[in-house]
Formats: structure tokens, sequence, C-alpha cells
């Protein structure tokens, strides 16, 4: 049995009693009034302003520093040349399509055919580039290049360096642009279905409807309908095998490739980029900012892709990009040297950088528009 205590210590709980009602009282108020603090109380600084000239300093340097001297061109063309303002919407023949004499002079765009690696040709031109991929069921063949030079530069390079077009199995089309599809409905209608020959034709659900969407400008190069390339499809043809990696950016249907070629016998790994050029709608933050995106996830998707097999070799459709026909060039004199072509892993990896610099520059441009015009 508990016992009871004093008269004094009752009276002493009956005040702490009193003192903790009145407290939880003050605190209630306190609270209701908004100004309930539970903690130190600190002054807010003002959040810093963003220095976005900063930012895009520093991307654009990455990519200067990425570029080196192999990728100059690329530099050149994604930081520095006026880019593209929008996507070409417009159903029009192409000018040389329906005037003759609006294709460029010859000496424009031809060159010569070249033996690149014990596997790999280039059948394209000055500018735009065309590749036949060997292997002992047939010939993988990589964009066509335009309609008026298509025939000389792929079937006739074709046919100098001793491959016979009617063994092309599969054209691959990056994208359906006019200076990479202009030869694929040509190509189809003599060595495909049509035809009664093998010739498929690959290229991406986008770009398949671009083509089918705008008829007259496509006129004498839409191929007809036939394989539809995914992310990460592996076309086979023989021993060799082409992966398909789809990069939506230069155009909403673009696709990149890896497979391997052969140097006197001794593999490398390639990675052929299939558009580089900003020709997506940029001028506005809305949608400008989000097609960046696209671009940049897109590049660094194939360069996890690229890297992941030590890709040492990095092609492209425009020689702007890989030096193709100036390297083509240098391969009489290379004797027992390095290929020109084999840059290393590394370097691969670095031009992806420069693209990814130069589209996270323009981006961050569009962001500094879209920050200056919210304070309007």
């Amino acid at each position: 049995m508990n016992a009871i205590p004093p008269s004094a210590t009752i009276l002493n709980l009956l005040r702490e009693k009193s003192m903790m009602s009145r407290a939880h009282t003050l605190l209630a108020a306190l609270g209701m009034a908004g100004i309930l603090v539970t903690g130190p109380v600190h002054a807010q600084s003002p959040m810093p302003a963003r220095d976005f000239e900063a930012e895009i300093t520093k991307s654009l340097a990455a990519a200067k520093s990425a570029a080196g001297f192999e990728f100059l061109g690329t530099l050149v063309r994604t930081c520095l040349v006026p880019q593209s303002l929008g996507e070409n919407t417009s159903d029009v023949p192409a000018p040389y399509v329906t005037d003759p004499s609006r294709i460029p002079p010859r000496a424009s765009w031809y060159t010569e055919p070249a033996k690149v690696f014990d596997n790999l040709y280039f059948v394209g031109g000055k500018i735009h580039s065309a590749w036949a991929l060997t292997t002992r069921d047939g010939i993988i063949l990589f964009d066509t290049i335009y309609p008026y030079n298509s025939e000389e530069l792929i079937l006739g390079g074709m046919k100098k360096l001793g491959l016979d077009p009617r063994n092309i199995k599969y054209l691959m089309i990056s994208h359906a642009h006019g200076d990479h599809i202009g030869g694929a409905e040509m190509l189809q209608s003599r060595y495909g279905k049509p035809a009664g020959g093998n010739l498929r034709v690959v290229m991406t659900d986008p770009d398949w409807t671009l083509v089918e969407k705008y008829p007259n400008r496509y006129k004498t190069m839409a191929p007809r309908r036939d394989i539809t390339a995914t992310d990460g499809m592996k076309i086979t043809l023989g021993e060799a095998t082409v992966t398909i990696t789809h990069t939506p950016g230069h155009t909403p249907g673009t696709m990149s490739y890896i497979f391997q070629v052969q140097d006197q016998g001794r593999p490398l790994n390639v990675a052929y980029s299939g558009g580089t050029a900003f020709n997506f709608n940029n001028r506005t933050p809305d949608p400008g900012i989000r097609n960046f995106q696209i671009y940049i996830d897109s590049q660094r998707k194939f360069a996890a892709n690229a890297a992941a097999v030590n890709a040492s070799v990095l092609l492209s459709n425009h020689s702007e990009f890989d030096i193709a026909d100036s390297k083509n060039k240098m391969l009489p004199g290379r004797g027992s040297g390095p290929h020109p072509y084999e840059l290393g892993a590394p370097a691969v990896q670095r031009y992806f950088t420069v693209m990814q610099g130069c589209a996270r520059a323009a981006q961050l441009r569009l962001e500094q528009k879209q920050a200056q015009a919210a304070k309007l």
C-alpha cells in the first residue's frame, strides 16, 4: 500500500500541473497563430541566380576538348554552324527530281570507291557515304545516297571493286533523308521482291511512316514497306551480325549500328552513327528542350552500346564526321602502318561526347530563354 505524500509535496505537484497546463495553452495559441517554431531559427538566404553562360561555356569546352583532331568536322557542324530550325513537313518533290538541270555537278560529289577493310567497302561520294559489308552469304548495304548518283557511286563502285549488286541481301537505311534513302527505290525495284530478287529493305517504323506520308517528297526514292527495325534487333547474314540501336534525335526514326570488320584477319568492332546534325525543331523552348534531350539520351545509349563491345572504329554516313573520303586516299600508302579508321575505343567515345556537349549547349540556350520569359 502506497504512503500518502505530505501536504507540501501535494502542493508542489499541483503547482507543476498548473504550470504545464498554462504552457500547453500557450503552445497551442502559438501554433494557431502560425508562429510555432520547433527548431532553431535561421534567416533564409536567397537562391543564387543560375549562371547559364557558365554552363554553356562548360558544355562547349567539353565538346571542344573531346573533338581533338579526329572530330573537328563534327564539332563545327554541331557546335558552330547554324542548325536547321525545324522539321521538313512539305510534300513537294526535290528540285533535282523535277528538274535534272538542278543536279549538282559530278565533280562536287564523285569519288573513287575503296576497299576499307577485308570485308567492308566504301561505295559513297565525297560528302555522303554508302558502305557494303560482305559475308559468305551476300552483302549488307548501308545507305544509298541521292537518287541522281546512287547508280554510279553504289552500283558502279561495287562493280569496280568486284562486287555483284545482285548479292545485296539487306539494305539498311539509317534515316529517311534524301541523301541516304535516295537510291532505295531503284535498288529494291532491281534486286528486291518486285524483280524476284532477295534484297530486303530495313528501316524503323517512323521512317516507313514518313515515306508513306509524303509520297511527293520521296518521289523516285521511296521503297515499299519491308522489314521494320526495332531497338536491339539483330540482322544476321553469313558470319556477320549487325545490331541496331534506335537513336531518335536527328530524325524520329534514326538508327545506328554495331558490327564487326576484319583488318588483315584481325577483328575490329565498328560503331556506325546514323544521324548527327540537329534537324529537329529547336527554335523554341517547347519542344526544343525536349527534342534536345531525346537526342542526348540517344547518344548516351549508343555510346554505352559501343563501349560494351569496345568499338574502336567510328563510321558515319557523312564524310565530314568520319573523314572517310580523306582516309580512303590514305589506304594505298598504309603499308604495315596503323589503319586510318582504327581510332581506339576511347576516341570513339569522344565522338559521342562532342555530340552530347554541343547538344547540351544548345539546350541550355533554350532553357535560358525559357527562364528569361518566365521573369516577364
